[in-house]
């Protein structure tokens, strides 16, 4: 039998299937409570949901579909400059010793990631390398990182499929990360004895009068922006995607040893050039526009990635990768909540920031915001969550994980 060829939806098309998931999304969390109850970010929903209809049209039909890859990374880069573009230095300062603590706290957790993945591997009969692949590889560094690195273990260590690999145990992490950080962050919650808002007090933040000036925080609250703020941020947005494919560029041409993610050079460019246009020209950022923008790009992104998952992939893993991947997941679990909790001050921001490690933790830093928003959309702010977890889940993390990844492969190589 002939394959049959995937359909292609362009970026347009790709665009409006995502609205539609993202607004089917919210209509699934406002009419089911349970998904309510467990704090399951809309976009997650929606691209679940799209994913499961996707994977019955294959099985029963053959048929697959194929969305504009570009948008997607577009999507990104243009969430990553919106944290960058937040990053006012004098807002950085407030991260003080609990960003220093939750870093060091992310990192032993790479550490542990890799063991348990190394371990389990051994421990299965497959090349201690494929437990770095159902590590910090892919679960921490997604699906960019995975890419990147199953080419090295393909070609230096021998090691067959190992991007085929990547991708699926990637897809595995973005999945789950979304799944479980709500529910860990709403255990953590409830244990605290905390009540979700009332009416009253979602009313207030509600009110298109009051603003809140830590991005990405209150997704649902409405922003007064105008045409020129509009024109103005996506001016800077459209700066930090230049540099960043430059930057990108130039590195991995010169410099292959010293290869990050694009998304890094964005966020860094955006730290820069806000910092630069508020501290010396004195610029007026408008941070309103910024998170419209990047809410915006943040679902769409979700959405996209969620759409594009190929679930029958992840129903044909093999099942030492299925045993090792379900144990990642429940040692994410269980390190977010006795040990992320424990140490980030066992209170409300300390649950929060539990949430958003389970999503960068196995899936990526939108996963993260969205597990974290779905928290204080319920149970109220959390300004330390929102100023650690995209930092450190953006740009730190990924520097870490690179020096601990290439001590272990040297070390199980």
């Amino acid at each position: 039998m002939q394959p049959i060829e995937p359909i292609v939806l362009n970026g347009y098309y790709t665009l409006i299937a995502a609205s539609i998931v993202l607004l089917i999304g919210r209509l699934l969390v406002k009419n089911l409570s349970f998904l309510r109850n467990f704090n399951i970010p809309e976009p997650v929903a929606g691209g679940l949901l799209a994913a499961l209809v996707i994977s019955c049209i294959y099985v029963i039909a053959g048929i697959t579909f194929q969305f504009e890859a570009s948008l997607r990374n577009a999507f990104m880069l243009v969430f990553f400059s919106s944290i960058g573009l937040s990053a006012d230095f004098s807002r950085l300062k407030q991260g003080g010793f609990p960003l220093v603590a939750f870093l060091v706290i992310v990192s032993i957790f790479i550490v542990v990631q890799n063991l348990v993945g190394v371990g389990l591997a051994m421990a299965l009969g497959e090349h201690p390398l494929v437990g770095l692949i159902t590590g910090s590889i892919t679960l921490t560094g997604g699906h960019g990182t995975g890419a990147a690195y199953g080419d090295v273990l393909a070609s230096k260590y021998g090691i067959s499929n190992a991007v085929e690999m990547a991708m699926v145990a990637a897809t595995f992490g973005l999945v789950a990360g979304g799944l479980i950080g709500g529910p860990v962050g709403r255990r953590l919650i409830n244990k605290m004895g905390r009540k979700p808002l009332d009416e009253q007090s979602k009313s207030s933040h509600d009110n298109p009068e009051y603003y809140d000036d830590h991005t990405f925080e209150n997704i649902k609250q409405e922003r007064l922006i105008t045409a020129n703020s509009a024109i103005e941020t996506m001016a800077l947005f459209a700066a930090c995607l230049a540099f960043s494919s430059i930057a990108y560029g130039y590195m991995s041409e010169h410099f292959p040893s010293f290869k990050l993610p694009q998304f890094v050079w964005a966020l860094g460019f955006g730290v820069v050039l806000r910092n630069i246009l508020t501290g010396l020209f004195k610029f007026d950022m408008f941070d309103r526009a910024i998170d419209v923008f990047g809410n915006a790009s943040l679902s769409l992104f979700i959405a996209i990635a969620l759409m594009s998952t190929k679930l029958w992939e992840l129903a044909g893993i093999a099942s030492s990768m299925f045993i090792i991947l379900m144990a990642q997941a429940a040692i994410m679990i269980l390190y977010a909540y006795f040990v992320t909790y424990r140490f980030m001050g066992k209170d409300y921001d300390a649950a929060v920031l539990s949430a958003g490690h389970c999503g960068f933790g196995l899936g990526a830093t939108p996963t993260a915001v969205a597990n974290m928003q779905s928290i204080t959309g319920t149970f109220g702010s959390s300004h330390k969550a929102f100023l650690i977890v995209p930092l450190v889940g953006a740009f730190f993390i990924d520097l870490v994980n690179a020096l601990i990844l290439d001590r272990m492969m040297s070390l199980f190589g």
